[in-house]
């Protein structure tokens, strides 16, 4: 029997649909092909135990799983959902239905069944809605963001249970759902380091409201402890406001990056970035926001783009 369930890849901040075929028959071994990388590898022992512990199993027979297209490489272990999906309904252990063609499904899953959180769930997103997928399953804890796309039901789940009797129809699952214009106002008007927090240091403060003004760098030299860090922290709430699509597009990059679930839904400060003093010029032009070289003597990169001049 042979049956599809749909996935996805990320490359960069763009997503690609993956389409995984699974046909079972006669013999034994479990085969998984279309360049998966070790970590895809491994996920028959998760996907097997995680079954076992929920009164499932991957039968004795031969299993072929081929994840297309074939030629792009694929990474990470948010597919042990979507193949053990794909097994389920192979092997008859669950009804096939109509819904799976609509539905993409992602998610690592951990021994006892639990479906662990994902990287990229907002391009992801995007993609599924653009090509007519109806919803996208995944991680409980990724859920708030994918569904600041509107046109697409996102349903999160904490356990492959949940998935299982979704799809057996025998209970649903509440999709999230995100008021994407009220959650990009709160989150704007209540940054997580405000420059109204700091009291006193006139000065210093005065030439910051300038430079973030103006577009210029500034550099900040002082002994430790004096405020340098938590100053340079709170620039950014003072910057122009992003506006919608900006704020898309940046919670995209922390989407793959995998840098959006403690904040949760949409991004909505200008990043604040401080890497260290080994990175590259490249690095140095890329970076939006407000970029903080600690000891920027140790840099080993052109000062001239920095347009600084020192006073002798």
């Amino acid at each position: 029997m042979l049956t599809k369930v749909y996935g996805s890849a990320v490359f960069g901040v763009e997503a690609t649909t993956i389409t995984v075929e699974v046909n079972v028959d006669v013999g034994i071994g479990y085969h998984l092909v279309g360049l998966p990388d070790n970590a895809i590898k491994e996920s028959n022992f998760r996907i097997a135990a995680a079954l076992q512990n929920n009164g499932y199993k991957i039968p004795g027979k031969k299993l072929i799983l081929n994840m297309s297209p074939a030629d792009l490489r694929k990474e990470g272990a948010a597919y042990d959902l979507t193949l053990a999906m794909g097994i389920l309904v192979a092997t008859g252990q669950i009804s096939e239905t109509v819904l799976l063609k609509d539905y993409i499904i992602m998610g690592e899953l951990s021994l006892d069944g639990t479906v662990q959180p994902i990287r990229g769930a907002l391009p992801i997103s995007i993609k599924a809605r653009e090509e007519g997928f109806k919803g996208f399953i995944l991680p409980k804890q990724n859920a708030k963001e994918a569904a600041i796309v509107q046109g697409i039901d996102v349903f999160g789940v904490e356990n492959i249970k949940e998935v299982i009797s979704f799809f057996n129809e025998e209970s649903p699952i509440e999709a999230t759902v995100v008021d994407i214009k009220a959650e990009f106002y709160e989150h704007l008007s209540n940054p997580e380091f405000d420059f109204a927090d700091v009291k006193g240091q006139e000065s210093i403060k005065r030439c910051m409201e300038i430079a973030a003004a103006g577009g210029h760098n500034i550099i900040l030299i002082g002994p430790p402890g004096s405020g340098k860090t938590m100053l340079a922290k709170r620039l950014p709430s003072i910057l122009p406001p992003m506006s919608l699509n900006e704020s898309l597009e940046t919670t995209k990059i922390h989407s793959v990056a995998g840098r959006t679930l403690s904040k949760g839904g949409i991004m909505t400060s200008r990043p604040f970035r401080s890497p260290h003093h080994t990175i590259s010029d490249v690095i140095v032009y890329n970076v939006g926001g407000v970029i903080f070289l600690f000891w920027l003597t140790n840099l080993i990169i052109s000062t001239s783009i920095f347009n600084i001049s020192f006073l002798k």
